[in-house]
């Protein structure tokens, strides 16, 4: 480890009294593992969802969602779907009247009943399939970053069983022999990707939380298997680094893959402590800075108020390879700590 025991004291209580409510409940319930039903962080999550963050996210996501419309729910990354992922990483309260409209719409979208149909097609027909979900070579051939996505949001933010379980179902039905999930219509893929893999993965934990339901997080652990069989980042036929970009950090990552992203999921899990994890485990903690803390080293969005793809409407820190990044910090330390390798 790179800091003392008191540096990481220190770092832990200027994280807790961050003017970000947001990062002080990222610190106390993610890295401290204080409870939500503690009146405390009930009235700091309040306080998170009056947050000039939450504000400026929910405003201007609002203002683009039209009823009916895909774009408004969807577009890179300024659709109500990609502000409702945030939210649930950042401690909005739970059962919030107000998020009902954009959170029913957004999940009407992911479980519309084209999902339901089963398309089975050739290698010659596939890119044809323009409503259902393909099935070739006897794998289902679906974008499941999107239902993954949808149902961590849906669990967390208290969408209620019914939504959150069709995406579950769903999830389960398209998952791929080897635990995970493609999207690739390509007939000679038979192996699952990491993008697509992560946010059913973490979906599916999120959901198994909150409901008790064994077969999701059955189907949770064995996505697992993904990335532990691969050490979160290495090519098993020669244990080459899988692709470059894998060893950076970043916050948030939609729907990308990173190693701290893939911990991160581990401990949602409940699978941080295979040995498996270890060199990755190793590889963060010797990123972290001399001072504390950890960088962001790229992001996958710019930064504007107008409506552009791959746009956001928050900044979530610019990329610094010597300055800590108080959302990716957070994530880090949360990871070490269901690893059990904090110090103080």
């Amino acid at each position: 480890m790179s800091v003392t025991p008191r540096a990481r004291r220190q770092l832990v209580r200027r994280l807790r009294d961050s003017p970000e409510p947001s990062i002080r409940w990222r610190t106390r319930v993610r890295v401290l593992g204080e409870s939500r039903e503690r009146p405390g962080i009930r009235s700091l999550e309040r306080e998170v969802r009056r947050s000039d963050l939450v504000d400026r996210l929910l405003t201007r996501a609002r203002q683009r969602f039209v009823e009916g419309s895909h774009g408004g729910v969807y577009r890179y990354w300024q659709g109500i779907h990609w502000a409702l992922a945030a939210l649930a990483d950042i401690g909005y309260p739970d059962g919030d009247p107000s998020l009902r409209p954009v959170l029913a719409r957004a999940l009407d979208m992911w479980s519309e009943p084209s999902y339901d149909r089963t398309v089975r097609t050739t290698a010659a027909s596939i890119r044809t399939v323009r409503s259902g979900v393909p099935l070739l070579n006897g794998r289902y051939r679906r974008c499941a970053s999107q239902q993954g996505n949808a149902l961590l949001y849906a669990s967390r933010l208290g969408a209620g069983a019914a939504p959150a379980g069709h995406l579950a179902e769903l999830l389960g039905r398209w998952q791929w022999d080897d635990g995970g999930w493609n999207c690739s219509r390509s007939p000679t893929a038979h192996v699952s990707s990491f993008m697509e893999t992560l946010t059913p993965m973490r979906g599916l934990a999120a959901y198994a939380a909150v409901s008790g339901s064994e077969s999701a997080r059955a189907t949770a652990v064995r996505a697992a298997e993904i990335f532990l069989e691969r050490r979160l980042f290495r090519r098993r036929k020669d244990g080459r680094v899988m692709r470059p970009r894998f060893l950076e950090l970043h916050y948030p990552l939609y729907w990308h893959y990173d190693v701290l992203g893939g911990l991160k999921g581990m401990a949602e899990v409940g699978r941080i402590g295979d040995p498996r994890c270890r060199e990755a485990l190793d590889w963060l903690e010797e990123r972290e800075l001399p001072g504390g803390g950890w960088p962001a080293d790229a992001r996958f969005y710019r930064v504007s108020d107008s409506y552009k793809f791959g746009a956001e409407y928050v900044d979530w820190g610019a990329p610094s390879r010597v300055a800590a990044n108080d959302w990716v910090t957070t994530d880090a330390l949360f990871v070490l700590a269901a690893a059990g390798r904090t110090a103080g």
